[in-house]
């Protein structure tokens, strides 16, 4: 057999490998929007290429000078059944795909501009930037803002109250008026409160000195301690009950890091790492706990007392704290119960969330149109710095084979933002935000000048978006998806 022949042959395997995925869950697509089972189906194709270890393949059609199936994501059917068309393969019309490319990307298209609205330059992304109430002080800035380029201004629930929300919200549509543009209101909910409190020493201060071996009392909230004692405490209740002696707890996005241990009846944190000049355990910081199965609600008490407001004002809402489809099915129930209602971004910043990915996708599926946030700022701190850059790219391959528009958020251009200086890193970085069909941006002083450097480094990186060639080894969360399933 020769090579022509044996591509030939190893490309139709995978051909009914894909089919026969997506063909065994046709009543499960079936239950999904009308407008989302082409979209479902691509999906459910990729995830089993992605099963497959195809990189011999791969070297093997690019060495015939033939496409090697990367950067087909969203058209894999009809990218593989053209392949083999190149060498020569007959396929009845009934056989072929009609969704190739360009309906691909129309339909990513159309349901990128559903939910950004429009924007004045088609070849780069949308723009999003984070409000809080110190733009009030200075509703002028709002105004540049949505002049600089800014299409969505994001309101984070976990900060404010109505009254702060609504003032912004009115200044941003007085502001989209008179520039003559639009700019959508995207609302998070806060989520479980993941977050320091200092019962004991440190209380009054609001920090708490450590040094490296320092074991710290881990107590549940609300459990009343001696005042010297140095303790910490979660918001949510119920969060410490579920460690185990060995798992990390890492504090205030990485600065102090420790691992948990067991004396007698109690648990402390033994400090393993400090990375802050500043050695502060400090109140209302961020907790994460990546080795801990936290069986945490995915809306708090707090969070369906603001659903009315959300539903009643934002076009988009930050589904936050997302592990599993369950999660998203206790979310859209929430909202289908009113006769507007935003729509779903499903933000991917846990472990859980991004093994179960596919699974999320498919739910969300059960919309006309939804977006996903990959929130790198505790998805990394979560997944662990090393692994985040591979953790994103495998996000982004998967939303496009969803169709699904990702926006890319957290720390873009931040040393920009706050000094007005940018380090090449984050340069680099911004380069790579091209991929995604939105950028966010958080506030900074020179947030107005970080929106137009931001534009200037997308506007020059987007030719070169689909260029890179990947090699297809088996991904983790295709397997996950075909062994749950």
């Amino acid at each position: 057999m020769d090579n022509l022949t044996l591509l030939q042959h190893d490309l139709q395997v995978l051909e009914k490998k894909i089919i026969s995925a997506s063909s065994n869950r046709k009543e499960l697509i079936s239950t999904l929007h009308v407008l989302q089972q082409k979209s479902a189906t691509n999906l459910i194709q990729y995830l089993a290429l992605r099963n497959e270890d195809i990189r011999l393949l791969q070297d093997n059609l690019h060495q015939a000078g033939l496409s090697s199936l990367a950067s087909s994501e969203s058209h894999i059917l009809k990218q593989i059944q053209s392949v083999r068309e190149r060498l020569g393969a007959t396929l009845k019309p009934a056989e072929i795909s009609h969704f190739d490319f360009y309906s691909a990307q129309n339909e990513l298209n159309r349901i990128t501009s559903d939910l950004f609205g429009s924007k004045r330059d088609a070849s780069v992304p949308h723009i999003m930037v984070t409000l809080d109430t110190s733009f009030l002080d200075n509703i002028q800035l709002i105004g540049q803002l949505v002049e600089a380029g800014m299409n969505v201004a994001r309101i984070n629930c976990a900060h404010g109250d109505e009254k702060n929300w609504l003032e912004l919200i009115e200044a941003v549509h007085d502001a989209a008026d008179k520039s003559g543009s639009t700019c959508k209101i995207y609302m998070d909910i806060a989520g479980p409160k993941m977050r320091v409190d200092l019962p004991g020493k440190g209380k009054d201060s609001g920090k708490l000195k450590v040094t490296l071996g320092l074991e710290v009392l881990l107590v549940e909230a609300g459990e009343e301690v001696k005042h010297n004692q140095k303790a910490v405490a979660c918001y949510e209740i119920g969060v410490f009950k579920n460690l185990k002696e060995g798992e990390r707890i890492i504090i205030d996005d990485g600065k102090i890091e420790g691992i948990v241990i067991r004396k007698d009846e109690s648990y402390f944190l033994k400090i393993t790492r400090i990375s802050s000049k500043k050695p502060y355990i400090k109140k209302d910081k961020g907790l994460n706990l990546p080795d801990t199965h936290i069986d945490l609600p995915a809306l708090t008490k707090t969070d369906v007392r603001t659903i009315p407001f959300i539903a009643r004002y934002a076009d988009l809402v930050g589904c936050s704290f997302l592990r599993n489809p369950f999660d998203l099915t206790l979310i859209r129930k929430e909202f289908n119960t009113y006769n507007c209602k935003p729509k779903l971004i499903l933000k991917i910043e846990t472990p859980d969330a991004v093994l179960n990915l596919p699974s999320l996708l498919l739910e969300a599926m059960k919309e006309e149109s939804y977006g996903v946030m990959i929130a790198r700022g505790d998805l990394a701190v979560e997944i662990g710095f090393d692994r985040l850059s591979e953790i994103q790219d495998e996000i982004l391959w998967i939303c496009e084979a969803a169709r699904a528009p990702v926006i890319w958020a957290t720390q873009v251009l931040e040393s920009f933002n706050k000094s007005g200086i940018a380090t090449r890193s984050e340069v680099t970085d911004a380069a790579h935000a091209a991929k995604a069909e939105c950028v966010m941006l958080n506030k900074g002083d020179n947030i107005v000048d970080t929106i137009k450097l931001l534009m200037k480094i997308l506007n020059k990186s987007g030719g070169h978006r689909h260029k890179k060639r990947y090699s297809m080894r088996p991904l983790n969360i295709a397997t996950h998806f075909f062994n749950q399933s």
